[in-house]
This record gives structure tokens, C-alpha cells and sequence, in this order.
């Protein structure tokens, strides 16, 4: 169901649920254009009207794939959020990060070329770039604002402080983090701060990178160009130690009529008005999967059980390696 929500200083109209799009692009491996395509124009029949994407997935791809999608599907109430910042060779592989004030405007020109609009609704840093204050790089976006090439700020996978700095220079729309059964850091500190600023959050990871899901299987290791062979979660041993609270929440969403993955998106739906599930789908099965999910109603009685099943800190492994666990302000 579609509602209106205040994005820092503008009034934007969005769905309960957004489409994260990164899987489009080859991040778990190859995925097909035209089912991502079909995918997208499901989600926008179903009623989402948020289409969470990065500069650098796929290096331009997913923004060209959206470009095409929404040519055929004409009208002001899609909402596109933009990450940017991580810099990549030709080879694909990640060479930096880059939210400096001149990256920022180099970055947000280049999208709005790729996605064949005159804004991008929601812009934010990837990151926290060490090397450059969030003030220059809010201050940046503040910029593209007011000449009107982006309609709102957002932030990603910042510590409180962080958020508290970057929203002194500009209001946030919103906070970008993962969030998920297995990836609760951000209820000490995190989310109680933006809950104090007026800040949404859309959770991404809500599924573990499909950890909770029924397709979980912890002897199959992920195929060359997917993400989740970096994982420690996905690594050997973790993985069949996380087998476990699959299992366990399995046997809940057994009872209840519902899929693993239902289960654990109505989990993080239930966490508030202001919390976004992003629904990561690069085709129509699993988009309409985690919509059942979106819409299913938990009882606190339920949400004990699953609590109860799944313990905040019970899995196993880190949700990045160490050099990338090193570089997360919000995990500080």
C-alpha cells in the first residue's frame, strides 16, 4: 500500500516497499535483461514506486537497464535512489572511493545521462570516504539541490555520529543500511538516531544476500562472479552453522503458510512505519515472493517466536570480509 512519507525537504509519495535493483547487474552472478526488465514493470503494477540502484553496478548497467525500463513506463511517481562514490577499473574489479565534492557532481552528472532523467530523487555516498568530511560531500549534493538536479539526501552505512554531522549541513532523507534477523547492529545507536532526526530507513540485506531464504543451501558453494563466495557468512563452516536458524525459522513459516524469505522480509516490515524493506528480485518469482512477504502480518506473539528462532546474535560470520568490515563507518 502506497503512502506518503516526508524525504528531508521535499514531499515524496512512496510505497511501503522498494525494488533494490543490484542483482539485475551481475553481483550474484549473470542475470537476464529482459527478465530484469519484466521484473521492474511487475514491481511497479504491484504499486513500488522506489527503484534503489549504485552507480557502479554492473559500472553503469543497472542505471541504462532502469533507463529502459521506465522509457516504457512514463510518469513522475517512480522515485530513483542513487548510490555513488566506489570507483571500479575496466576489468571490473574496485580500486577506491571517491565522494569528494567534484566526484559527487562528476558522478551525478553521469547518472542523469545513463538514467535519461533531469533529477535523481534520492542521492547518496555509498560510503564514508575517510579522506573527505561528510560535510563537503552533503554540502555537494546541497548544491546539486538547489539547482535542482537532485530532489533529496540520503546516507548509507553511517554511524550515528556520522548521520548527526550530515544532518547539521542539510536534512537526510534517509538511511540506507542493511538490516535483517541476522544484521540487527543498527538498534543500539543507528536507528534510534535517526528515529530522533526524523531520518527513514531503507533496510537492504533483508535477506542475508539469501541466507534466509528456502533456497539456502549451505554445501553449495557460490558460483565464480557472485558476491557471497567473498562472504563469510556463505563460507563452509559458518554456512552450515546458519543452516540452522534457517531451519528453525523454516519450521515457522511452515506453520504460518509462508516462505522462509516471507517470513524474515515481514520481520524487518514489522519494525516500523519508517523502516523501508528493500526487496532485492532480478526476476518476477522473486519479486512476487518477497511481496507476499512485504504484506504478511506478523502478531507479537509471532515476532517472539521468530525472535526467539533466530537470536540477534546468533550467526555465524561477519556480513563482509575484513577489509571491507574495516571500512564500514557504521560498524564502528
Amino acid at each position: 500500500m502506497r503512502q506518503a512519507r516526508n524525504l528531508g525537504p521535499v514531499s515524496l509519495s512512496y510505497g511501503s516497499t522498494g525494488l533494490g535493483c543490484m542483482g539485475m547487474s551481475g553481483t550474484y552472478g549473470p542475470a537476464d535483461d529482459a527478465e530484469s526488465i519484466a521484473t521492474i514493470h511487475a514491481a511497479l503494477d504491484a504499486g513500488l514506486t522506489l527503484l534503489d540502484t549504485g552507480d557502479f553496478y554492473g559500472m553503469g548497467h543497472n542505471e541504462l537497464l532502469i533507463s529502459r525500463a521506465l522509457a516504457e513506463r512514463p510518469g513522475d511517481d517512480v522515485l530513483v535512489s542513487v548510490k555513488f562514490g566506489a570507483q571500479r577499473a575496466p576489468d571490473g574489479s574496485w580500486i577506491g572511493y571517491d565522494a569528494s565534492p567534484a566526484a559527487v557532481k562528476t558522478s551525478a552528472a553521469y547518472s542523469l545521462q545513463r538514467l535519461r532523467r533531469d533529477h535523481i530523487d534520492v542521492y547518496r555516498p555509498a560510503r564514508l570516504d575517510p579522506e573527505v568530511p561528510i560535510e563537503e560531500t552533503i554540502g555537494a549534493i546541497a548544491e546539486l539541490v538547489q539547482a535542482g538536479h537532485v530532489r533529496a539526501i540520503g546516507l548509507s552505512e553511517v554511524s550515528a555520529q556520522t548521520i548527526r554531522r550530515a544532518a547539521a549541513v542539510h536534512p537526510i532523507a534517509d538511511l540506507q543500511i542493511e538490516y535483517s534477523l541476522v544484521s540487527r547492529g543498527i538498534e543500539d545507536e543507528i536507528l534510534p538516531t535517526c528515529r530522533e532526526l526524523g531520518i527513514a530507513v531503507t533496510a537492504y540485506g533483508v535477506l542475508s544476500r539469501g541466507l534466509l531464504t528456502d533456497a539456502f543451501d549451505p554445501e553449495r558453494r557460490p558460483s565464480p562472479g557472485d558476491i557471497r563466495g567473498r562472504m563469510p557468512r556463505f563460507e563452509p563452516a559458518n554456512a552450515r552453522a546458519n543452516a540452522r536458524l534457517v531451519d528453525a525459522l523454516r519450521e515457522l513459516a511452515s506453520a504460518r503458510g509462508a516462505t522462509v524469505s516471507q517470513l524474515a522480509i515481514a520481520w524487518v516490515a514489522s519494525r516500523g512505519d519508517d523502516v523501508v524493506p528493500l526487496i532485492g528480485a532480478r526476476n518476477r518469482s522473486q519479486l512476487a515472493d518477497g511481496l507476499a512477504g512485504s504484506r504478511l502480518a506478523l502478531s507479537d506473539a509471532e515476532l517472539a517466536e521468530i525472535e526467539a528462532a533466530v537470536p540477534a546474535q546468533a550467526v555465524s560470520g561477519e556480513r563482509y570480509g575484513p577489509a571491507q568490515m574495516v571500512s564500514l563507518d557504521s560498524e564502528r
